[in-house]
């Protein structure tokens, strides 16, 4: 084999990686994106300033918090950019061109009449009736505090 094998001169390809799993919560540092996501928290940072729909919260400390919407874009960014071998630009213009995902409006999702009518029907007279104990329980529990 000499030194100038074209096989030891080819770069390899990285290999797609199963995202991982996001944790249920509302709100992420960014020391805990980076560590999801496997990069530097500077390199999210000067994502940042690259990718205009990347803006997470600031706190009042000024600390980063970012939504699950945005940890899900990162994962995104780096597949584009790791695994798609995109540039920082086509991977802008890529997630420009992706249709927006909206969440669905409080009118979208309101009940008609019909069905709100039917959540009161007597099939569920049980299910409310053991709700309203459980609440009645819960609220003797908080009126009263065992010291």
């Amino acid at each position: 084999m000499s030194v100038l094998d074209p096989a030891l001169m080819e770069e390899p390809v990285p290999q797609p990686t199963p995202d991982p799993e996001i944790p249920d919560k509302l709100y992420f540092r960014i020391g805990e994106v980076a560590k999801l996501a496997g990069i530097k928290p500077y390199v999210l940072r000067f994502w940042e300033s690259e990718f205009p729909n990347l803006g997470p919260k600031k706190s009042g400390t000024g600390h980063r918090l970012y939504r699950r919407k945005d940890v899900e874009l990162v994962l995104e960014i780096k597949r584009l950019l790791y695994e798609k071998r995109y540039t920082i630009e086509g991977a802008r213009k890529m997630l420009e061109a992706k249709p927006k995902r909206t969440e669905p409006s409080a009118k979208s999702i309101a009940l008609t009449p019909r069905q709100q009518g039917e959540l009161f029907s007597p099939g569920n007279a049980a299910f409310f009736q053991e709700l309203r104990r459980e609440l009645a329980e819960i609220l003797d529990l908080l009126s009263h505090p065992k010291t």
